[in-house]
């Protein structure tokens, strides 16, 4: 593709190099650079994720934090929910202030000042460190999917794969990040597992930094940035904001109204509220076509499959993580590993899944499944994924059992190709049914569902403790399963109504 077809932002006086189309295996330069960003962030973000709940559940006399194991699901859910929660804040102020460059640049410095905290083994900076990354993950993962979309025109046929490609190299850090951080939490305590995190985060940084030449839409200035006026009403409004609102919750936290519980069932409202309020804002936009408009409506649809498996996803970090440590061997031939291995289970089949996906799409071209299609495929397995846990807990008179560590590899490895074939899928749809005018918050709103996820998560894994483990995965893994049908069965009208996207 000459440069002249590169998708970049009206005005922006800095395309990638001509040379850089075709680059990286058939793909933009461009896409390598974004790529070991998130190799990077993800190797910090799930390699922290993957102890955090062992963390939460362990004693206090060990280093932990001393919860219940529903308890700690329970928060571990509701930071995930807040991660999400912060994406909306992070594609406006990178569409009307900062920038995606930028945003994406002060969010990865964020991320790694949180880790750097958590690693201060004391709880207060595991809070402190947490709400940084919360904060700086809301502003970098919407910008950088929006980056990868920047780089493509919207016919353009290598879309999907090099989003699959995208995929399949941040996975590399899913895969990696667990293997470190688990031995050195099991081997040398979890803020050593926090440390490397942080280490893993600036390595992130300096690459995106030394490789930005190759980005698409790297210009200083927003895309639709506010008018002078309204920017310096903008930004000191935005600070007394947050400082009133971190000093409301604080004499609320000490004056015993805002306990632990309140806080994350008020995540989840949020998080339920918040998409149904951004819908209705785009499509009550005078920016957005009608056009545009019509575009939006099979996305709820999207939007709705992406809650459901993201629902059973995230529960590879917090109820799976945690019946992997309870009732799964943590032995394979003759090898001993820590319970947060399991984590890296399904980044390694992440990897090793998107190459072979990226590399179907490509030969099938125009004949490939719409992506509507793609995404019900991949809710359904992950329905499956939680059906299979059903029988190795079956049929235990207590709670005491091991079962064979294959059970929670064959369910990663279900979970792993579902993830690959919706996520990837999902944000390549979200970039061409994106309104221009909302195209960085667009992406925000598709991390809306992972918060929706997390915030049902939340409510959900509290009854972790108190239904049997049959029970639990079959009936969250059989309500997957019949959402995936159900999107299958509007094949039809989402491939008419979410023209041009294939």
């Amino acid at each position: 593709m000459p440069r002249s077809t590169v998708e970049t932002a009206p005005g922006d006086e800095s395309p990638p190099p001509p040379g850089d189309d075709h680059a990286f295996f058939g793909q933009p330069r461009g896409l390598l650079t974004l790529s070991g960003l998130e190799v990077w962030e993800r190797f910090s973000f799930l390699g922290m994720q993957a102890i955090l709940v062992l963390y939460f559940a362990d004693t206090v006399a060990h280093g932990g934090m001393g919860m219940s194991p529903g308890t700690a699901a329970s928060v571990s859910a509701a930071y995930g929910t807040l991660v999400y929660l912060v994406s909306v804040a992070g594609g406006w102020l990178a569409d009307r202030i900062l920038g995606s460059y930028r945003a994406v640049l002060w969010g990865g410095v964020l991320i790694a000042c949180g880790h750097y905290s958590m690693a201060v083994p004391t709880a207060t900076m595991t809070w402190v460190g947490l709400g940084l990354i919360s904060a700086g993950t809301g502003l970098l993962k919407p910008n950088v999917a929006t980056m990868v979309g920047k780089l493509y025109r919207t016919e353009d046929d290598r879309r999907d794969a090099g989003f699959a490609l995208y995929y399949m190299s941040i996975n590399i850090g899913a895969f990696a990040g667990p293997l470190v951080t688990a031995w050195l939490g099991d081997h040398r305590g979890w803020h050593w597992g926090f440390s490397a995190a942080a280490v893993g985060m600036t390595f992130g940084l300096v690459q995106y930094v030394t490789g930005r030449r190759h980005l698409a839409g790297r210009k200083r200035a927003a895309e639709f940035a506010l008018a002078p006026d309204a920017m310096r009403r903008a930004v000191p409004l935005i600070a007394l904001g947050l400082l009133a609102v971190a000093a409301v919750a604080a004499l609320l936290a000490v004056a015993g109204y805002l306990t632990m519980d309140r806080f994350v069932d008020l995540l989840t409202l949020v998080s339920v509220i918040a998409p149904v309020v951004y819908f209705a804002v785009m499509f009550r936009s005078p920016r957005v076509t009608d056009a545009e408009r019509g575009r939006l409506r099979p996305y709820i649809v999207l939007f709705l499959a992406s809650t459901v498996f993201n629902f059973i996803l995230f529960q590879a970090y917090s109820t799976m993580m945690l019946l992997a440590a309870s009732n799964a061997e943590t032995t394979i031939l003759g090898y001993d590993f820590p319970a947060g291995w399991y984590a890296s289970a399904l980044g390694a089949f992440e990897v090793a899944l998107a190459p072979v996906v990226a590399a179907l799409w490509v030969r099938m071209g125009h004949n490939q499944p719409h992506a509507s299609n793609k995404i019900a495929i991949g809710v359904v397995l992950g329905g499956l994924s939680f059906l299979l846990i059903v029988l190795p807990t079956s049929g235990h008179s207590g709670d005491d059992y091991l079962m064979s560590a294959w059970w929670i590899v064959g369910s990663y490895l279900l979970l792993g190709l579902g993830d690959v074939l919706l996520e990837t899928s999902g944000m390549s749809a979200t970039t061409k049914l994106a309104p221009v005018a909302f195209s960085s918050q667009t992406m925000s709103l598709w991390f809306l569902s992972l918060a929706l996820a997390n915030g049902i998560q939340a409510q959900t894994v509290k009854l972790y403790d108190d239904v049997s483990k049959p029970a639990y995965f079959g009936v969250n893994g059989a309500i997957a399963v019949a959402a995936g049908l159900a999107v299958m069965a509007l094949a039809p009208w989402l491939r008419r109504t979410m023209h041009p996207v294939h």
